[in-house]
């Protein structure tokens, strides 16, 4: 595999893998020497192939479920990449029009001695507020989007914005179903290859984006080491759709959570 890749970084990996395994390590621990290449998820599916001696089954299962997960996400991307590019183009189109081209037609009325209508008035207004505070309020927001993702960065401010984002309606629907997908698809993954429900569940969280979510289920495996179940612990968060939970709850207690 390493050689036949023609990017080098893709083939070191994949050496140094081999090296490992060849020193007489375990895949699932050569795996874990790269930690940025290949997450939780992977380490703790080969790892329980290699105990059940399905390694050849475990392994197709996850590449399966990286596909979906790819096409997931080139979903969501093309989703998002038009209206992102209609709205930016748009913004663009409006800033040029008051910032050149209206100061350019003002010159026309200024030799006017009549009363121009209010929403002649107002535009006229709109471009003077945009050639005179325009490129003050650009560096404004190039600065307020540093200082942003410098606070996101911690914890606590994260779960502020992240909660929030979850309230916003439409934009908080499909946060809420991307991270619950993503997280019952890698929690059936998991669980399916016989991984402890424990360990399923605290890797299934680290795939979900959305802090608030992530810690819920973080709180629901503590949960279930109690002997408390999956799905009413989820239940609890109101985070997680309707469906998730009730399909989750009917899986835990017809013995296919998996499924």
């Amino acid at each position: 595999i390493g050689t036949q890749s023609q990017k080098s970084a893709v083939e070191r990996v994949i050496t140094g893998v081999r090296a490992r395994v060849v020193e007489g390590h375990s895949l699932s621990d050569s795996l874990a020497q790269f930690p940025g290449v290949f997450p939780n998820i992977y380490r703790a599916t080969v790892a329980a192939g290699e105990h059940a001696g399905q390694l050849d089954k475990i392994l197709e299962r996850l590449a399966d479920y990286t596909e979906n997960h790819q096409a997931t996400q080139q979903k969501i991307t093309g989703a998002l990449i038009y209206p992102i590019l209609l709205t930016v183009f748009a913004i663009a189109v409006v800033a040029g029009l008051l910032g050149y081209v209206v100061p350019q037609v003002v010159q026309v009325f200024a030799n006017l001695d009549q009363q121009l209508p209010i929403l002649t008035r107002a535009l006229i207004a709109a471009s003077h507020i945009v050639t005179t505070y325009g490129p003050y309020a650009l560096i404004l927001g190039v600065i307020g989007l540093f200082v942003f993702f410098r606070l996101y960065k911690r914890t606590g401010f994260r779960r502020r914005v992240d909660r929030n984002l979850l309230r916003i309606p439409l934009i908080g629907n499909l946060i809420r179903g991307k991270n619950a997908a993503a997280f019952t698809r890698t929690l059936s993954i998991l669980s399916s290859s016989g991984v402890p429900v424990l360990s399923a569940l605290n890797n299934a969280a680290e795939v979900v984006e959305n802090l608030p979510m992530r810690e819920a289920i973080e709180s629901t495996a503590e949960r279930v080491r109690e002997g408390g179940s999956i799905s009413k612990s989820l239940q609890k968060s109101k985070l997680f759709p309707p469906m998730t939970v009730h399909l989750i709850g009917s899986g835990e207690s017809s013995g296919k959570l998996d499924d």
